[in-house]
C-alpha cells in the first residue's frame, strides 16, 4: 500500500492539463480547457479541464474526476497503478507500507512470472525475426500464408518456438530465470521419467496474450504441421497470473478504440483479431482458448454495452453465435450477430476486402439477436407447426434473459409481430420462465430497481438545472444535498430567524450540530467518508475556515473523488437566462438561499431518517416471542421518537411555510 505521504506528493507534482493532454487536444477558452469527450462520441465539446481545480467533467456523459481518475477510468488501471503511472511521469519514488512475508512472498512469485512471460515474448520474437529456422518457417507463414505485415507482426508480438523440444528452457534457465516459474507460467513442462524440462510451444508460432494493462499473462501456440494426431492449438495453463474465462484476447490493443465508438466486435480466433486489425477495424477481441464465459462479458461491459458477434457462417459458427447470445442478453448487454458468407471467417474477409468493405458488410448485415434467430430458423419451420412452436420458445428463452423490463416489452412486440402471436401469452411465458430462473425474489428487485431508478432521477441534473429536494425526496437524494451545501458553502455563515432574533449560524456547524444531536450518521458510505474527511478537516482548521477541495478531489478513495466532482460541478452547466438579466429579475443563488436550504435540508432529512427508525421499532414490536424487558424498552425509544418526530414535523412546517 502507497503510504499517505507519497500520495500527496504525487497529487501535487500532477499537471492535469498535461495528463489529460496526451490523450486528447485540450483548446483553452477562458480559466479552463475544452475538448470532444474521450469517453464517448460526440461532435461538439463538453468536456471540461479546470487547472485551478485540477478536476475534469464531462457534461455530456458525466465523468468527471482528478488526474489519476481520468487514468484508471481512461487505461481502466487499479488506483495504485495509476498513481504509480503519475509518479513515474514526475520522477517520484513510490514508498509502500512493508508486506506481510506472505504477502511478499505471493508479489514476488507474481511479479517473477510476468517478467519470465516477458522474457520468453522478447525470446519468441528474436527468434521468429532473427534465428533462420524462425524466419523460414514461423515468419513465412505469417507473411506469405496469412498475409500479415511486420508492422502487425511486431505490434501483436508474433513470435516462434524452436523445433528442438529443450532449447528454449534451456536458454531461460541459462539466462537465470528458476525451474519453478517455467513450470508455474506453463512454458516448461517436466518429464515424468528424469524431470529435466522441455518446452510447451515447440515448433509452433506463439500469440502473446496480453491483460487489460498490457502485461503478457499467457501464450497461444498453433501448429504448422499437417498431422491430425498434433493438436493444432495449445495453450498456457490457468496459473496465479492467468485465468482464461477472464481474459479476453486483443482487449489491451482494442479498449481505447471500443471506448471511443461505443462498441465491440467479437469474433473466434487470434488470426481474426489481427487481420481485422490490420484492416482498420481496432475494436475487436476474442475469446480464444475457451467458450465465451459471463467474466469476458463482463470485463467488455466496462467499456461499453453493445456487442457485435461476428462467427463463421458455417453450422459450427451458428451455433457458436446462438450460445453465446442469452450469456450476452443475461448481462444487460446490447447484442448483434453478424454472418459471413461461407467459406469465410472474420480473418480471410478481412484479409481480401478493404477496411471500408469490412465496415460497410457489417452495417449492411448485422441483426440484433431477434431478427437473427428468426431469418435463421423460421424458414425451417413454415409449415410446420412443432419446429415454430420450439422456435418461438428459443426466442421467448433469449427475451427473458434481458434484465432491463423495458427491452424485455420491446422485444416481446416485436417477436409477437414477427412470429404472428398473441403478446398476452408471449408475456405470460417471458415471466414464466424469469420466475423459474430467479425464484419468488424477482417481484422484490424489481420494484428495488424501480425506487433506485426513481431515486437516481430525484438525484441526477437535467441539463438545465438541479432538483431542489422535497419533503418527497429519498434519503440519498437528501444526504447529496446536505454533502453539497458542506463542501461549497461549509465555511460560510448565514442569518437564521429564531423566535424574534436573528442568529448568525455557520454551515458547517449547523450541520454537525443538527446531525449529532441525535446520533444519526450518513446511510451512503461515500458520502458518510465525505463528511468524515471534511470533519477531521474542520476540526483541525477551525471553524469558519474554508476546507480546501483538494482534501476531497484527491482523496485517497477514487469514489469519494468521483462523488466530489460530480456535486461541486453540478451546478456548473446552468446559466441564468439574459431575458430574465434584461428584464432585471433577481435570481437568488444558493448562497442567498442558505438561510433556507440548508436547515431545510437537514430537518427534512432528519425526518426521513427519524420515521425510518420509527417504522424499524414498530416492526420489532410486532413480535409476540419478544421478551416483556425488551419490549418495555423499545416502547420508550419509540416514544421519544415520537417526540422528536413531532418537534421536527413542527420545525419543518416554519421552513416551508
Amino acid at each position: 500500500m502507497i503510504d499517505r505521504e507519497t500520495v500527496d506528493r504525487i497529487y501535487a507534482a500532477a499537471n492535469i492539463v498535461e495528463i489529460i493532454g496526451d490523450y486528447v487536444t485540450l483548446k483553452r477558452k477562458g480559466v479552463n480547457y475544452q475538448a470532444c469527450c474521450p469517453f464517448h462520441n460526440e461532435k461538439t465539446p463538453s468536456f471540461v479541464v479546470s487547472p485551478s481545480k485540477g478536476l475534469f467533467k464531462c457534461f455530456g456523459c458525466g465523468k468527471g474526476g482528478n488526474a489519476v481518475t481520468f487514468l484508471m477510468e481512461h487505461e481502466n488501471i487499479s488506483y495504485p497503478e495509476a498513481l504509480k503511472m503519475v509518479a513515474k511521469r514526475y520522477g517520484i519514488e513510490v514508498k509502500e507500507r512493508e508486506l506481510s512475508e506472505e504477502e511478499v512472498r505471493r508479489n514476488d512469485d507474481r511479479e517473477s512470472m510476468f517478467v519470465v512471460n516477458g522474457w520468453a515474448a522478447d525470446y519468441f520474437a528474436n527468434f521468429l525475426h532473427n534465428d533462420p529456422e524462425g524466419v523460414s518457417v514461423g515468419l513465412s507463414y505469417f507473411r506469405q500464408k496469412r498475409g500479415l505485415t511486420d508492422a502487425t507482426i511486431r505490434k501483436f508480438g508474433l513470435g516462434f518456438c524452436p523445433a528442438k523440444g529443450d532449447r528454449m528452457s534451456k536458454d531461460a534457465l541459462a539466462a537465470g530465470y528458476k525451474r519453478e516459474f517455467l513450470l508455474s507460467t506453463g512454458l516448461s513442462l517436466a518429464r515424468e521419467s528424469d524431470g529435466s524440462l522441455y518446452d510447451r510451444f515447440r515448433d509452433r508460432v506463439i500469440f502473446p496474450v496480453h491483460n487489460i494493462s498490457g502485461r503478457i499473462v499467457a501464450f497461444g501456440g498453433r501448429t504448422l504441421r499437417t498431422d491430425k494426431t498434433v493438436a493444432k492449438y495449445q495453450n498456457s495453463p490457468e496459473s496465479e497470473i492467468y485465468s482464461k474465462k477472464r481474459e479476453l484476447y486483443g482487449l489491451y490493443f482494442a479498449k481505447r478504440a471500443i471506448q471511443q465508438q461505443d462498441y465491440a466486435i467479437l469474433v473466434e480466433g487470434y488470426l481474426d483479431v489481427i487481420s481485422m486489425h490490420q484492416a482498420g477495424i481496432e475494436n475487436v477481441v476474442a475469446s480464444s482458448g475457451t467458450s465465451l464465459t459471463t467474466d469476458q462479458i463482463r470485463l467488455l461491459r466496462r467499456f461499453t454495452k453493445n456487442i457485435t458477434v461476428i462467427y463463421d457462417g458455417d453450422s459450427a459458427g451458428i451455433h457458436a453465435s446462438l450460445r453465446g447470445i442469452d450469456m450476452i442478453l443475461r448481462e444487460g448487454m446490447n447484442v448483434r450477430v453478424v454472418l459471413l458468407p461461407e467459406p469465410e471467417d472474420p480473418d480471410s474477409f478481412a484479409r481480401s476486402h478493404t477496411s471500408a468493405e469490412v465496415q460497410e458488410y457489417i452495417r449492411d448485415n448485422e441483426r440484433d439477436f431477434l431478427e437473427f434467430k428468426a431469418n435463421l430458423l423460421l424458414h425451417d419451420a413454415q409449415g410446420d407447426p412443432i419446429r415454430k412452436a420450439a422456435l418461438i420458445g428459443d426466442m421467448v428463452q433469449s427475451i427473458a434473459q434481458i434484465p432491463d423490463p423495458i427491452q424485455r416489452s420491446v422485444y416481446i412486440k416485436e417477436c409477437a409481430r414477427i412470429m404472428d402471436i398473441d403478446e398476452q401469452i408471449l408475456i405470460s411465458e417471458v415471466a414464466r420462465r424469469r420466475l423459474t430462473s430467479s425464484g419468488d425474489r424477482e417481484t422484490d428487485e424489481f420494484l428495488r430497481r424501480q425506487a433506485a431508478q426513481q431515486q437516481r432521477e430525484t438525484v441526477q441534473p437535467d441539463g438545465k438545472y438541479v432538483r431542489q429536494i422535497e419533503a418527497g425526496s429519498g434519503i440519498e437524494a437528501l444526504e447529496r444535498e446536505i454533502v453539497k451545501y458542506l463542501l461549497k458553502y461549509g465555511h460560510c455563515s448565514f442569518d437564521f430567524k429564531e423566535g424574534p432574533a436573528m442568529v448568525a449560524c455557520n454551515v458547517a456547524e449547523v450541520i454537525f450540530d443538527e446531525l449529532g444531536r441525535d446520533g444519526i450518521e450518513f446511510r451512503n458510505p461515500v458520502y458518510a467518508q465525505i463528511m468524515a474527511t471534511y470533519r477531521t478537516e474542520r476540526e483541525r482548521l477551525g471553524t469558519g475556515v474554508e476546507v480546501p477541495v483538494h482534501c476531497f478531489l484527491n482523496h485517497i478513495d477514487p469514489e469519494v473523488c468521483n462523488a466530489s466532482v460530480d456535486i461541486l460541478t453540478s451546478d456548473d452547466n446552468y446559466v441564468p437566462s439574459e431575458l430574465w438579466r434584461r428584464k432585471e429579475i433577481h435570481v437568488e443563488s444558493a448562497a442567498e438561499m442558505l438561510a433556507v436550504g440548508v436547515p431545510k435540508a437537514v430537518t427534512l432529512y432528519k425526518s426521513k431518517v427519524v420515521e425510518g427508525m420509527i417504522k424499524e421499532l414498530q416492526v420489532r414490536l410486532g413480535d409476540e416471542t419478544l421478551p416483556e424487558e425488551e419490549q418495555n424498552a423499545l416502547l420508550q425509544r419509540l416514544s421519544g421518537l415520537n417526540k422528536v418526530k413531532v418537534s421536527i414535523a413542527r420545525k419543518l412546517q416554519r421552513l416551508i411555510l
